[in-house]
């Protein structure tokens, strides 16, 4: 379809090389705006200001509709822990809300900020429905930026370790890895997926290899032509992640 935007940015992790299609577009996240909180979480565990025991109660206003679990469990009390768990495993938006009410949002862009991300932000907390009052989405932001937080979760570190681990658990494999055969049990891919009305979205690292962002962004109904879109481009991405990893020809 020609009004689907399509960007792309990748990174080879040992050789630096980049390449990108429409990196620079600012495009609505959905999900994949989570990594922004994620990362802001993990940092903050790393410097002590949060520890991931503390014990968080679930507001009223946190449930949301959507994507997650925790609307169809009983347990009111979770650990900051738990809850990020929750927000990177199944995408959970009610602990996201959880988690935003505890650090705040402009905590979270502000820490973006801090590793490079100026155009990578939230707007808002969750929500179903967002009315014509709110926000018109929650988070926007660029495939290069993006890429480059996945680069920056793949190196050493505390807070990347654990932010890495976090992802792994990512039950969702739908996008960029699901025309490419990989065991969806394993440490292959940590990557962190967006789906909403008219967008689809995954960032992520795939082999230890290659750092990725893959957002697509099109009119209502034409979700089923972005998930095409998106799964091409991981078709794209792990052959490039072959020819880096092949071994050498004499």
């Amino acid at each position: 379809m020609n009004d689907i935007t399509l960007a792309v940015a990748t990174r080879d992790l040992v050789t630096g090389e980049f390449h990108g299609v429409h990196e620079d577009t600012e495009l609505p996240l959905a999900s994949v705006g989570k990594l922004l909180l994620l990362a802001e979480v993990a940092m903050s565990v790393e410097g002590g200001i949060l520890h991931p025991d503390t014990p968080v109660t679930l507001h009223e206003d946190d449930y949301v509709g959507g994507s997650g679990l925790l609307l169809s469990l009983s347990q009111r009390d979770w650990t900051i822990g738990d809850l990020a768990v929750l927000t990177a495993a199944v995408s959970d938006n009610t602990a996201t809300n959880a988690l935003l009410r505890r650090v705040g949002v402009d905590r979270v862009n502000a820490a973006a900020a801090a590793l490079g991300l100026s155009r990578t932000r939230l707007l808002d907390r969750i929500r179903e429905p967002r009315g014509p009052e709110h926000p018109p989405t929650f988070a926007i932001g660029t495939a290069a930026e993006l890429c480059g937080l996945a680069a920056l979760v793949a190196g050493p570190g505390g807070w990347q370790v654990l932010m890495r681990g976090w992802m792994q658990r990512n039950t969702d494999h739908t996008l960029v890895p699901a025309l490419v055969r990989h065991d969806p049990e394993g440490a292959w891919l940590a990557n962190k997926t967006g789906t909403d009305e008219g967008i689809r979205s995954d960032v992520g690292i795939m082999g230890g290899r290659i750092a990725y962002a893959v957002l697509a962004h099109g009119p209502a109904g034409s979700e089923d032509d972005l998930a095409d879109a998106v799964r091409r481009a991981g078709l794209e991405i792990a052959a490039r992640l072959s020819a880096a990893t092949a071994p050498a020809s004499f």
